[in-house]
């Protein structure tokens, strides 16, 4: 007996075509939708660093040939020919300053950051557009332009002060990383010996500002105590502007379980990082050794600094660096997903503020790799739709949500002096 199709014919032909689909046509489809949102990009530390901020003769169209511009003759990871190549469709500038400033030089070093960006975003209106709200990045998307949007990495560059905070948040600002790789005097780094346990009283109010202005937290970075400590507080989405799991990679700046965890009821994303370091085990393994050899090396040849820089250099010969693969990246985003579920993952590769990403995502035109890894694996146009860019809309509107729901709450005061 045959049994009656529950499906139109083109309904089946439609659904047929569709499982038809190679992973780089569900990819592409999911990226000419939804192009990818990313977390943290450190072109703003670039032109400090290279050119002092002074860009009426930088060219951020190919920036292919500043290698030799570099001490490290490393050329840059971004300009606008890569970012479409890499369907970035938004993207989150880095307003990053060095951990080692004293808070009132980094204050002032943030706000330097902010301008040159946002000079940067001007010179080039035809592709770049400001955007301070999830509906700005949609409608700048909407016109075939960049969103550029503006995050703060590291509490410092508030200098201990709410009053900062708030005219950071005016000045463009719409995330703040509460630490770097140091403690501050109110929050634990990842990267340092434990002070506080976390946050103290005042970081906590730090979060609760935040909340009310509509700024987003982000938890890179810290350690894994004050992550705790900043989701007991918040009751707006957090972010991982640029993070890994930890249960792939160990790196204190990756997100335990226990935290990503938590993630589903706090509505936030950990935007994956492409850093090797912090995406290959092996890669950390193999820097652990280095360290070490460079240690035993310097204590070995100790007053003779060109006998240990040529018997590192020959150890690192005999023990080649391992490369991080677009595959340990995909592993990342299987394991969040596993633990915390599709709609708590991002992107945040962390171009320019480093060496290198994985093979085949050396600079910000490899994204499209990384979607078609995950096509692979089976993941849907619509999960990737969500991980590129939706997952990071939804936690902005939801921001903004409570922001507008706190309106009518005073600023949180704090004595100064």
């Amino acid at each position: 007996m045959r049994v009656a199709c529950l499906l139109p014919a083109a309904a089946l032909l439609a659904a047929s075509s569709l499982s038809a689909q190679s992973p780089e046509a569900v990819a592409e489809a999911a990226l000419e939708a939804a192009p990818v949102f990313d977390g943290h990009n450190d072109v703003p530390i670039q032109l400090r660093g290279r050119w002092g901020n002074m860009i009426g003769d930088f060219d951020f169209v190919d920036t292919t040939d500043t290698g030799p511009e570099h001490a490290e003759q490393r050329t840059m990871h971004t300009d606008l020919n890569r970012l479409r190549e890499g369907k970035v469709g938004a993207q989150f500038w880095s307003v990053y300053v060095s951990a080692a400033l004293e808070e009132p030089e980094a204050v002032q070093a943030t706000i330097e950051q902010i301008d040159v960006t946002r000079r940067l975003i001007d010179r080039y209106p035809g592709d770049l557009a400001l955007a301070l709200t999830a509906d700005d990045v949609e409608a700048a998307v909407a016109r075939g332009k960049i969103a550029s949007l503006l995050g703060m990495e590291g509490g410092y560059s508030i200098g201990s002060s709410l009053a900062v905070l708030r005219q950071m948040y005016a000045l463009g600002a719409r995330y703040m990383t509460l630490t770097h790789s140091r403690n501050l005097s109110w929050a634990d780094s990842a990267t340092d010996a434990p002070e506080h346990g976390g946050l103290t009283d005042f970081g906590r109010n730090v979060v609760r500002e935040m909340n009310r202005l509509g700024m987003l937290v982000d938890l890179s970075h810290v350690s894994e105590q004050t992550m705790q400590d900043a989701l007991d507080v918040a009751v707006a989405p957090v972010i991982f502007s640029h993070s890994g799991a930890r249960m792939i990679n160990g790196h204190a700046r990756n997100v335990p379980d226990s935290v990503l965890r938590r993630l589903p009821e706090n509505g936030g994303v950990v935007m994956v990082v492409a850093l090797p370091g912090y995406v290959s085990e092996e890669a950390r393994q193999w820097y652990a050794r280095q360290q070490a050899e460079d240690a035993r090396l310097s204590t070995l040849w100790q007053g003779q600094p060109d006998k240990a820089e040529a018997a590192l250099a020959e150890w690192e010969r005999a023990n080649p660096e391992p490369k991080a693969t677009i595959s340990d990246m995909a592993d990342h985003i299987d394991h969040i997903r596993k633990v915390a579920g599709i709609d708590h993952i991002g992107i945040g590769g962390d171009y320019d503020g480093m060496d290198t990403g994985p093979v085949g995502m050396e600079d910000v035109s490899g994204y499209p790799a990384l979607f078609v890894e995950l096509a692979r694996r089976g993941y849907s146009q619509e999960d990737l739709e969500k991980i590129s860019m939706r997952n990071v809309l939804r936690v902005m509107r939801a921001a903004e949500a409570v922001a507008a729901a706190q309106a009518d709450q005073p600023p949180i005061e704090t004595p100064v002096g």
